[in-house]
């Protein structure tokens, strides 16, 4: 008698729902409602997280290997959206953890007004790189009223140098700090439709290429500060074009190759989600 054929069948993969849970051995279906209702809860008023946004906070936190009930990753509520927020530690653990992470420094600059210097600049060396990054984050650009900037403006300095310099270094892309979440919300609130945003950027645009009669007082060349909340708050492609423009108007060459190195994460961020 012949011998009956054997079916081989290979078992699913786990979902990714069921891979995250079972790294706290918990239940799936427990994981999902657990986070709902501490680490992803939102406090503000905002509606409760969606199942889809879950499932994006969940994708991120896995990629990075975070922890979100030691709040090294949250939720943050932005006009019925949801941006995942990364805290100072889970900064620390991806940088950390990194396999050609190999250190960094701090230098701070010259005191300025308030005691405080005007600038921290962060310095992160790779195994597989001969030169280190190098970034600095001025406190007249990212000062702002908030308690912790007006309790702990150094501290809050250095993170900010950090957390642009390890972007820079690893290719960090779609995570913002506390800071960033609210600067974003803030802008939106502000200006809460893209065309308008664009029409300001044309605006800005033809002031700086206009010819400045010599009786006038010529047009101050756009910030730091307000290229990078543009390239931020671009919504796509060609609205970040419109962004990239004013690059090249900014006076420090740091600066402009900096703001250039961000403005291409966005468009790759942009592209992957068109």
């Amino acid at each position: 008698m012949s011998a009956l054929p054997t079916t081989i069948t290979s078992a699913a993969p786990p979902s990714l729902l069921s891979k995250f849970a079972s790294r706290y051995n918990v239940e799936p279906t427990k994981m999902l409602q657990t986070l709902k209702s501490t680490a992803f809860r939102q406090r503000d008023g905002s509606a409760e997280v969606s199942n889809e946004q879950m499932v994006a906070l969940i994708v991120v936190a896995d990629q990075y290997g975070l922890n979100p009930f030691t709040k090294e990753i949250h939720a943050f509520a932005d006009k019925g959206g949801i941006v995942p927020v990364v805290g100072v530690d889970g900064w620390s653990r991806i940088i950390n953890t990194h396999p050609q992470f190999d250190g960094l420094e701090f230098v701070d600059g010259p005191t300025g007004t308030g005691s405080l210097p005007e600038w921290i600049e962060c310095v992160i060396y790779r195994k597989d790189r001969n030169h280190p990054i190098r970034t600095r984050e001025y406190m007249a650009e990212c000062k702002r009223g908030t308690g912790p900037w007006q309790s702990h403006p150094r501290r809050m300095l250095r993170h900010k140098a950090t957390i642009q310099c390890a972007r820079l270094a690893f290719g960090f892309v779609g995570i913002y700090d506390q800071d960033e979440a609210e600067r974003m919300r803030e802008a939106r609130d502000i200006t809460p439709q893209t065309t308008g945003a664009v029409a300001d950027l044309n605006r800005r645009i033809a002031a700086t290429d206009a010819v400045v009669d010599a009786t006038e007082v010529p047009p101050s060349a756009p910030t730091f500060a307000d290229v990078e909340q543009h390239i931020r708050d671009a919504t796509d492609v060609d609205g970040l074009a419109i962004v990239r423009a004013l690059i090249p108007k900014v006076e420090s060459a740091e600066d402009r190759e900096e703001l250039a190195a961000m403005a291409a994460v966005r468009r790759d961020e942009l592209m992957e989600g068109a």
